[in-house]
Order: C-alpha cells, then structure tokens, then sequence
C-alpha cells in the first residue's frame, strides 16, 4: 500500500516547522522523532514543501499474470424467458473492445429452459455462449447465480466481465468481484481498452461534476456494470459462426437460502426508456399547468413528457419520468428540451440520442454543446408554434 516515509535525519532541528506543513494535523512530533498519524489525506503537500524529508514510496505488490487473462466476457440477463436487450448492448461494446486486443468475446447464459436462444447470441456477435440451463435456475437467486459465475471465470479466465447495470446485474456483479478479490466499476458510461487489456472503466462521480476514469491493472477479471441504453446494439450475423457450449453445476453448489414459493409479474408499462421520441420539461417551465403544453407537443409527435430532476422534486412530474444519473438513461430518436439547463447529471442520462434539439433563452446553456441543433428563445412561444405547424401540416388546425 502506497505510504509516506520520512527521513529523520534530514529533519533534525526543523520539527515543529515540519509538523506546520500539514494542514490536516497528520505531522506528529513525540521526542523529535516525526510520525505520520491515521488524518493523513494523502495529498502529499509535505513531500513538495518538506525538502527532502518526506518521500512518497508506492509498493510494488506482485501483480496477476495478465497473459493467463484473455477475452470479454458479456453475462446475458434473462427476463420473463427473453434475453434482455442490455445484453446485445454489451455485446456490441465487447465487440469493440476485444477487436482492438484481438480477443474473443464470450456470453453466459444462466436459467432454465433457456438453450433455445442461445444462437441469438452468435447472430450478435458473441463467439462462444456458454449455457448453464438447470432447474434450480429458473429464478434469480444470489448464491446459485455467484456460485455459476465463479464456475463461468474460472472456467474461461476472461480478462474483463461485463453485466448490465439492472437489479439483478447490481446485485451479481459484486458479490462475483468480491469472490475473485477483483474491482467492480458500476454505472458506466465509456469503456475503452488498452494493449495491456487494462479496462479504462469511466463513470460520473462527485454528483456528476468529473469523469473519473477507473482501472484494475494488478487484478483480474476486471468487473463493469452499465446502464440500459447507454451502447448500441450491433446489426445482427446473417451467418454466425460461434460456438455453443452446455454446461451444468451440481445441484450441491446450486442451493440457496431463499425459496421461492410464487412469482407474479406485474403489468410492464412503456416507460421513456423505451419512447422514440421525448419532451424534456426544465427549470424553463414556470408552471405545473404548463407540463400539459410539453404533453401535447409530444402527444403530436407520438412521444412522451420526460423531466430534469427539479420538475420531479417541485412535484410536476412522475419520478419515473426523471432523466439522469439519479434517474433513467434513454436513447430516444428524437429529444426535445425546454428550458432545459444541460447540467452534467442530466447529460449523461440523454447524450446517446439520435437527435438532440434544444430550446432555451439562455445563449451560454451547456445544453447547446451536446445538441444537434440549438434554438434560443422563449419555450412558450416556440412550443405553441411547433405545435401549430404541426396541427396545419396534418389539417387538424
């Protein structure tokens, strides 16, 4: 573990300025001997102002043989029988990725009574899907699901592993990073690789307000959870050419605390995820009445009314309509926003879309930098127009 070592020598006589240098009162001075206590932030302000006395020494702990690592592996989530479309998202990014390494990009596929759809796999692009169909697999459960995981990595050895950012996918991603002593970056939003398949996992972080950019070069597999609609889906093989392996667990590693004794599916409703087109309702919209104008407009358009997260909070719209970090990623054809900010949290939640257009009085809005086209001005007159336009081209005026 990276540490502060101090050279006494060089410190004889100097003490009590040495300790000044620490503004969290890290710098302790017992005898004249310098120590450096448990508030130490490491921000390495003694090492540039302490002469010499302070060194920053990185230990060189014994990394994993990276050549023992080869291939990204995409784990396919299976929903009510359907592979869930988050799977062909990573698919395609893993595609990306491993062409860059010259690796192969593998599928897990867990469940029961799911072999049948395993081809669909190949048609995206993966190269080997692997197949554990078992009874004691037909409901998602934490122990049985890790314990085909491990068996999965272990098996294949791939260098990073790629889950969707759904509850299932939150909940197994950890506990398989936690059984391989590995990180897990959740909430992507980039991926790329580097030669050394070292995975450059990037994320919003501090509220949104910087990029971090997290890697795992002394641990393999390298572990990712994204979002739903944050890649796109590849075109499909006409011809795959992959290969198909059936595998299988005893029922021993398979059991669980958990029984389940009925499930019962609610009824699904197209949320914005799923829209092709959406108005966006900002801090512009000055009113709750005025959300039914951004309704209309996308009634027109045969879209939905999306919002910011204010628009949530001030109680105008549905939480599940909030776009962002804190709310849902989509990728619509079309995206209107009105009076609309752009701030960073919001972005990441909608900059996949196919067409961006923004309406805002505010020439400097950040928004103008993700859109395909900006138009400044007042929403309540441009809105009332497009409509207009709308209503007579179709002769409903």
């Amino acid at each position: 573990m990276p540490h502060i070592e101090i050279h006494q020598d060089k410190a004889a006589g100097r003490q009590q300025e040495l300790v000044s240098l620490c503004p969290f009162g890290a710098i302790e001075n017992t005898d004249g001997k310098l120590s450096i206590s448990a508030a130490c932030r490491m921000c390495r302000l003694c090492i540039r102002k302490g002469d010499g006395v302070f060194e920053f020494v990185e230990d060189s702990a014994p990394g994993v043989d990276k050549s023992l690592w080869k291939g990204i592996a995409v784990v396919a989530e299976i929903e009510e029988g359907d592979i869930h479309p988050v799977t062909f998202e990573l698919i395609g990014k893993a595609k990306e990725l491993a062409a860059k390494v010259n690796d192969p990009v593998y599928c897990l596929m867990i469940g029961s009574g799911i072999s049948e759809k395993a081809n669909l796999l190949l048609e995206y692009g993966a190269d080997e899907v692997f197949v554990y169909d078992q009874e004691e697999l037909k409901h998602f459960r934490i122990e049985p699901y890790t314990a085909v995981m491990e068996d999965f990595i272990n098996r294949i050895k791939p260098s990073s592993v790629l889950v969707g950012g759904t509850p299932a996918g939150r909940s197994l991603a950890p506990r398989a990073a936690a059984r391989f002593r590995t990180g897990l970056t959740a909430d992507c939003t980039k991926l790329d690789i580097s030669e050394s398949t070292d995975l450059d996992q990037i994320r919003p972080a501090y509220g949104g307000n910087i990029m971090a950019h997290i890697n795992t070069p002394r641990h393999r597999p390298q572990f990712a959870t994204v979002r739903y609609k944050i890649f796109s889906i590849p075109q499909k093989k006409a011809n795959p050419d992959g290969k198909i392996h059936a595998c299988s667990l005893a029922p021993e590693k398979l059991r669980s605390g958990i029984e389940i004794t009925k499930t019962e599916w609610k009824s699904l409703e197209k949320g914005i995820e799923e829209a092709e087109v959406l108005v966006v309702a900002g801090r512009g919209v000055k009113k709750a009445e005025d959300i039914a104008m951004l309704q209309e407009l996308a009634s027109l358009l045969g879209g939905k009314v999306a919002s910011t997260r204010a628009v949530v909070e001030a109680g105008w719209v549905d939480a599940r309509c909030q776009i962002g970090l804190s709310g849902r990623t989509v990728k619509p054809k079309l995206l209107i926003t009105c009076g609309v900010s752009g701030a960073i949290q919001f972005v990441a939640g909608m900059n996949s879309s196919e067409k961006i257009i923004a309406i805002n009085t505010d020439e400097n809005a950040p928004i103008f930098n993700v859109a395909h086209i900006g138009i400044k001005g007042d929403l309540y007159k441009i809105v009332p127009e497009l409509i207009r336009q709308i209503k007579e081209s179709r002769g409903e005026a």
